[in-house]
């Protein structure tokens, strides 16, 4: 175990000195940032800070002076230290990249108060000094030595940013003539109405048209210019937005306040609705914190147990989407309990089964293994901890879940327990789908648009243009 041990007043002698050294890292900018609320654009907006007079993002002056501080208080003198003044002069700026080193030398005692003075020099790589400056502190006078104490581990997220860049990416392409389905309460007009104003889509608002306009009332929404299709409630949009599907009327739908078994059902009719030889599935798209990407699970809304031939439409559909998102070659995690292969187990044999369906070209765009444990599809520590050989194996993009309890709770655990943002499609029908839970934001919706934009785009382009 580590320890941290002062140097009390009489143990400290004229010209004794300590130091430490630090690599400035973006991390560490944001983390200053975020705990001391500066927010300067000259150390967070890169944009801003190439055309101020450092052409360079630089890190706050106080970072340094913090680590005078950790010094004094883990070193020379160490714990038990109290800061009584410090002054500093700030010399050069210190950029990401740069490494710097805290040197702290006693310079003078006080034994009546037991105040000591201390010269601080922090000199980066090229040893040009960057501050300079001197402290007072009251030494202490009774020895400590404590374990060190072992900090947390922090995850800096920039929440939506995942999302932001699937609206960014649809910058190109055409707005999406899309039927938005009973849009009656704010949230989901208002996610319409924005994708709409990001030209993400072309909303086609299709329920009572009474409600929709209350709806835009309380949001603050203006309807000027917007087709409204009037209908008698909730059932009814539903119908005529899938009728206006097939009728090559609307590229894609969006679901607004209404139950996804309500949307679904004149959807999956299997002579009106919006079937293809492939089994229609949704799949969620997560932006996690802890997570170095977008993680897509399928399916956990739509198909309960699914059997091989559909677990294979669920994989093509997720691969299909990460293609249109612009993953070049998707990693598909097959979820069971265990690694093996267990006949006891029905998941790990479609997994295995599945693995060998893309072998043969049944599957195709995807690098799909499995089974694997869900610890082990999104982290490599645990896919190495027990000897797991894999390409997929601890970075995942696609998971494939058993059933869809299990994708279900999979996903909502990530979301309330993970402070995951979540998107949510529904793919194989002959348009996209977007399918949001009645509980997400209005940034959810549009990236939800953004991901059917694409693979509408992907899929049909000569539909949407």
């Amino acid at each position: 175990m580590q320890f941290i041990e002062n140097r009390t007043f009489d143990e400290i002698k004229l010209g004794e000195s300590a130091e430490l050294t630090r690599t400035l890292r973006p991390a560490d900018i944001e983390l200053f940032a975020v705990m001391s609320g500066d927010v300067n654009p000259a150390h967070v907006d890169e944009e801003y800070a190439r055309s101020d007079m450092f052409h360079k993002v630089i890190v706050h002056g106080m970072w340094g002076g913090a680590l005078i501080s950790a010094v004094l208080g883990t070193e020379l003198p160490g714990p038990g230290t109290i800061y009584l003044n410090q002054n500093l002069k700030f010399l050069q700026a210190v950029g990401i990249g740069d490494t710097v080193t805290i040197q702290v030398i006693v310079t003078a005692k006080d034994a009546k108060h037991h105040h000591v003075t201390l010269d601080c020099l922090c000199t980066n790589q090229k040893g040009e000094t960057v501050i300079e400056g001197q402290a007072v502190v009251v030494a202490p006078t009774a020895k400590v030595r404590r374990p060190r104490a072992i900090l947390p581990e922090v995850h800096l997220h920039e929440r939506g940013s995942r999302f932001e860049d699937l609206i960014k990416a649809t910058s190109a392409l055409a707005p999406v003539r899309t039927a938005v389905v009973h849009p009656c309460d704010a949230a989901s007009l208002q996610g319409a109405l924005e994708a709409g104003e990001k030209n993400i889509i072309i909303p086609v608002l299709v329920g009572p048209r009474a409600k929709i306009e209350t709806a835009a009332q309380d949001a603050g929404c203006d309807l000027s210019g917007i087709e409204i299709i009037d209908t008698p409630h909730s059932h009814a949009a539903a119908e005529q937005a899938v009728a206006l599907a097939r009728a090559g009327k609307v590229n894609m739908l969006m679901k607004g306040k209404i139950h996804t078994d309500e949307l679904l059902k004149p959807a999956l009719h299997k002579v009106t609705g919006l079937r293809t030889e492939r089994r229609m599935s949704h799949i969620f798209a997560l932006d996690v914190p802890t997570y170095p990407k977008l993680l897509l699970i399928s399916d956990a809304a739509i198909n309960i147990f699914p059997d091989l031939p559909a677990k294979r439409d669920i994989v093509q559909n997720a691969i299909d989407l990460a293609t249109a998102l612009g993953v070049d070659l998707p990693k598909v995690a097959l979820l069971s309990a265990v690694e093996t292969v267990t006949s006891s187990l029905p998941s790990t044999v479609d997994a295995a089964a599945l693995c060998k369906m893309a072998d043969r070209g049944q599957i195709t765009g995807g690098l799909l293994d499995g089974p694997l444990a869900f610890d082990n599809a999104i982290s490599k520590a645990a896919a190495d901890a027990k000897g797991i050989t894999s390409d997929v194996a601890g970075q995942a993009d696609i998971l494939i879940v058993p059933d869809l309890e299990a994708g279900n709770m999979i996903a909502k655990q990530l979301i309330y327990l993970a402070g995951a943002d979540a998107g949510g499609v529904v793919v194989g029908a002959r348009i996209p789908i977007i399918l949001t839970s009645r509980a997400d934001g209005v940034l959810s919706r549009i990236a939800s648009a953004a991901m059917a934009q694409l693979l509408a785009h992907a899929t049909a382009p000569a539909a949407v243009a």
